[in-house]
């Protein structure tokens, strides 16, 4: 439960156009979409795919650390990781399943005999986009698992993109056309106070000593 009277006692260290511009991002932010990178070894690009889940509104970011832990490579990400959640799992199975408990369809992103080609891509439903390893590709539990495939179309020799350039167009073409939908995508009330609440915090220096003098004054 978010304290609002603490909320508006943070809110008032920031400037104007600071807490104008916390709205004007999470007016576009969702959850109706989320990315899962499955044991991403190169540290740039999962860096590099939290900067676009940052720049084109996904909130969320999954990722599976089976074989490989990663942390993020600052310079790359751009300020990114204040503003995006990182989800961790230590399993596939679990990554999952925790999504499909939350509503999600698995989508893995791969060439396959039934697979979609991303501008056909039904946008209505909630859907959790899965990305392998640049060498390997998504593992045979991904695929198993997954309720549908995507493919960007292609048309030259290589045939074959780097994973942070795919995840960028991806998310590039569905969030343009969610945002012209009458889909229900963007976030909850609940969700905007939580995010308020935490890109707040992030914002402010020495949030700790501001935090227990506040509780001290009014506990």
């Amino acid at each position: 439960m978010i304290d609002l009277a603490y909320l508006e006692y943070l809110e008032n260290i920031l400037t104007v156009n600071r807490k104008q511009r916390f709205s004007d991002v999470l007016s576009k932010r969702t959850n109706h979409f989320t990315i899962t990178m499955e044991d991403i070894f190169q540290l740039h690009n999962s860096s590099a795919v939290m900067r676009s889940c940052e720049v084109f509104g996904i909130q969320q970011l999954n990722i599976v650390e089976e074989r490989y832990t990663k942390s993020i490579d600052k310079e790359i990400a751009m300020g990114s990781q204040k503003w995006v959640d990182v989800n961790r799992f230590d399993s596939i199975s679990s990554c999952i399943s925790t999504l499909k408990a939350k509503g999600y369809q698995i989508i893995a992103t791969t060439p396959h005999e039934n697979d979609c080609l991303l501008d056909d891509f039904d946008i209505s439903k909630p859907s959790a986009f899965f990305f392998g390893t640049e060498r390997d590709g998504l593992s045979e539990e991904v695929i198993a698992n997954a309720d549908g495939f995507l493919k960007i179309p292609m048309v030259g020799f290589t045939e074959s993109l780097n994973i942070s350039v795919s995840v960028a167009i991806i998310i590039q073409n569905l969030m343009s056309r969610l945002h012209k939908s009458n889909f229900s995508w963007k976030l909850s009330d609940d969700e905007i106070l939580e995010k308020r609440m935490q890109w707040t915090k992030n914002s402010i220096k020495d949030i700790k000593r501001i935090e227990n003098r506040y509780y001290d004054i009014h506990s």
